[in-house]
This record gives structure tokens, sequence and C-alpha cells, in this order.
């Protein structure tokens, strides 16, 4: 029976060896090396061990702790969590359940001082958690193997629990306890535990050694973590950089890992205004006034105003709605269908005719008449109220004598008239002095009375 038990579990053994598959895809081997502690005691036999779990932890007493090392284990991964392992231990017993010295378990107890143990062992682990992204991986583990002690030799059916702790990708420590039950009548039930590092290999080809093999790392020249698929992050904002514009800098994955310092929705590399919220349509920078003109470049930021003075709106200091710029009377307020000055109405240029069809001349003459000057004053108010507008001062004669001397008679009449105006405060800009001699009468020149209407002069607004 006991031959053909180590038959079967030799077979187990090499079986599931042969048929594992991977430690994981990137490193499917582990071997581990430690040492192991054999407990007899608790294991719910009868003398001269104990009851189960008895005294479990109670080291000093009940665990045989050989000082090197003293368990191997080899182990390939295979899928969804599930690994195969073989192992090979020895230590050296002397606590054997409530009676420390097993040398009164044998007929010839000065033979012997201590016992030999040897085990192989082979078992089927489930881990709980993937120890390549948490550093704490407990599992278990079903299977079976085979115990020498001494000469006495029985077969196993085990059951394991452990937990690895990862230092880094490859490396781990391992704790386990294995229970060990025997069928046979000469067996023992008891208790192994071990403590070993572990180490993993044989992955594909892992060209930065980042732990994740070249045909499942999306970026297989850069190192970086599983969760972004080999990937580095540099600038640690959660996105890696193969899809992150900025790698260097931190910033948000709407904005594909760049920045946006002032929240407009723009990333600071593209906004001119990064720490000022702003609009699409003038790259990151506010238009408060709404005039087309970043706040940056307007002189006037609150105000509307046209590019060419800055943003800033043009001045109109007689607030008639035409900017001094364009206001031919920049201190009057007119229209601006008159370039900002005030419209010359009808009914002035009514008056203005009116009196100066009485600015008369004696025959040959060119001193205004006193009558006349009273007329003028009435035509200075008019023009100062209308400060823009602009005159032709126009003289005429009778038909007496030449067309030439009528001729330059009219044009000294015009320029008295034009004198007088100048010195009650009309601008000389305004007026135009010229004279048309005999031309255009208003009356018959064949009587007196009407060659005294043609000796005048008209005042005209200039157009």
């Amino acid at each position: 029976m006991g031959d053909l038990y180590r038959v079967v579990l030799l077979f187990f053994i090499l079986l599931i060896t042969a048929n594992s598959k991977a430690q994981d895809k990137r490193n499917p081997w582990a071997i581990s090396i430690g040492i192991n502690a054999v407990d007899y005691n608790p294991v719910g036999q009868p003398d001269p061990q104990g009851n189960l779990f008895d005294e479990f932890f109670n080291a000093n007493d009940h665990w045989n702790i050989f000082p090197m090392l003293t368990k191997i284990e080899v182990s390939r991964y295979w899928k969804s969590r599930i690994s195969f392992a073989t192992s090979v231990s020895f230590n050296e017993i002397s606590k054997f359940g409530t009676n420390k010295d097993i040398r009164t378990l044998v007929e010839t107890p000065n033979l012997v001082d201590d016992w030999a143990y040897y085990a192989l062992d082979g078992s089927i682990n489930y881990s709980f958690t993937d120890g390549r992204i948490t550093s704490l991986e407990p599992y278990i583990g079903i299977g079976g193997g085979y115990t020498w002690l001494n000469t006495i030799g029985s077969g196993t059916l085990n059951g394991s629990l452990g937990i690895k702790y990862w230092f880094t990708e490859k490396v781990s420590v391992n704790l386990q306890s294995t229970y060990k039950h025997v069928f046979e009548d000469y067996g023992f039930r008891h208790f192994q535990h071990s403590l070993s590092f572990s180490y993993k290999f044989g992955g594909k080809k892992d060209t930065d050694r980042d732990g994740i093999i070249d045909e499942e790392d999306t970026c297989p020249n850069l190192p970086g973590p599983i969760k972004y698929n080999g990937c580095p992050d540099t600038d640690g904002d959660g996105i890696d950089d193969s899809k992150d514009n900025c790698p260097k800098v931190s910033g948000l994955k709407s904005l594909n890992g760049c920045p946006d310092a002032d929240g407009d929705g723009i990333t600071d590399k593209n906004d001119q205004c990064p720490n000022i919220p702003g609009i699409t349509t003038f790259n990151g920078c506010p238009d408060t006034d709404n005039d087309d003109i970043i706040d940056l470049r307007d002189k006037c930021p609150e105000t509307a105003g046209p590019r060419e003075n800055y943003g800033c709106p043009w001045p109109d200091t007689d607030s008639d709605g035409v900017p001094d710029k364009d206001d031919k009377c920049p201190t009057e307020a007119g229209t601006a269908a008159n370039n900002g000055c005030k419209e010359f109405t009808q009914k002035e240029q009514l008056l203005i005719n009116q009196y100066a069809r009485v600015i008369l001349f004696n025959p040959g003459r060119t001193e205004l008449k006193e009558e006349s000057k009273i007329n003028l004053q009435d035509i200075v108010v008019i023009m100062k109220n209308n400060l823009s507008t602009r005159f032709f001062i126009n003289g005429y004669t009778d038909s007496i004598g030449s067309k030439e001397l009528n001729l330059e008679l009219s044009k000294k009449r015009a320029l008295a008239v034009k004198d007088y105006l100048v010195l009650n405060g009309i601008s000389p800009n305004r007026l135009k002095a010229q004279g048309f001699g005999e031309e255009n009468p208003i009356a018959t020149n064949m009587v007196i009375e009407g060659r005294r209407k043609n000796r005048r002069v008209e005042i005209v607004l200039a157009r």
C-alpha cells in the first residue's frame, strides 16, 4: 500500500509540474528557499500528540526548527491566479507531542538522539490577490506528499494557508502553514510551517524591465506601472505619458493631461492669459467690454472702444454723438449730417439775406453806411451762433461806369464787409470776399432807386 501510494504521488507531482503554464504571464516560474518548522503536537491524534490546534503557537515547546535553509520550492503559474508547486524539505525532530523526547517511541531509545524528517510535496495554490498590483498576496493550497520520519514513511493529504509580501515585482517573503493528514496507522499527522524568500523568473522579453512583457506593454521601451499598461506617468496626474499632451506637467483628464490654471477650459500652453479666465476666440484672454480687443491690450477694458484708439471710445467734447476726431465743431453740439456742427437753418439764412440787402453804398464809394453797420451787428450774432458755418461775401455795383472799374469796386465793398465782421469777432477763415461787378442786378439800372439797390453786398452760406 505504501509503495503504491508513493508511485501515485510522484506521478501526480510530475504531472502537475509538466502541465503548468505560468507563474504569471510575465514571470511564469518562481523558486523559494527558506526554513521550516515541524510541529507534531496539535493535530488531534491520541498520545503522545495533543488535540487539534492545541498550543498551536507554542513554538518553544513544540516546533522543530533546523537552523539552516531546509526547504526549496519550485512553482509555476497556470491561469486565473492558480499555480502549481513542488517542494522538498528536511528537518530534525526532537519534540514530539506532549512527550518531548521522541526516543520513547522506539524500542531502542538510545539508538538516536533526533529523528530525521524528509518531505516531498506537491500542491495547487490559489491566490486571492494579484501580487503585481498589491504588496500582500494571501493564498490557499491543496495537494499531497510523502513524508519520512527516519525509516517510517507515509503519504499525506495537505492543506495550506499562506501570505506573501512582495518587496519588488519579482521578490517576496512567503509565510506558510500546512496541515499534513495521514491515513496509514503508522503515520503521524502534523503541521509544517515555513518562512522563505521567493523569486519569480522566466518571463518573456521585457525591454524596459517594468515587469510587463513587451507584447502586453503599450510603452515597451519606457518603464511604467501595470495600471497604465506599462506606460509611465511622469507628472503623476493619472494619465499615462502616451495619452498625455503635457507629460511633464500635471493636468486634467478632460484636457488630455494639460493644466488649466484659470479654469477657462483652455490649456495653459495655448492660453495667452493663463491666470485670467477668458474665451477661446481670444486664446483664453478676456474681453470684458466686448469690443473685440482683449483686456490685455485694451486701454479701456471696461468701456467699448475702437481698435484705432486702443479700445477706448473717441472723446466727444460737446456730447453730440460725433467724436472730436470727426467733429468740425468739437466744442459746439451739432449733427452727424453736418459733421458735428450745428445746422444752419433756413430761417437764419433768410435773416442774413434780409439784413444783407440793406448793406448799401453810395455811388463809387466803399465805406459802410451807419445803417448798414446796424444790420451787420445782427449778422454777427447769427454767425456766432453757428461757429462751423462759412460764408461768401459777394459785392455788386450798378451799371454806371466801366465794367472793369465796377468789378474792382465790388471786391472792395465785399472786403469792407468782411473787415467789419472780423473786427466784431468772426474768424476770417470763415469768410471769403469776392466781387462780381454789375452782374446779377436785383433791380433795373434805368432808374435811381434800381441802381441804389444794385449797389449792395450779399452774404451767402458756403455749402
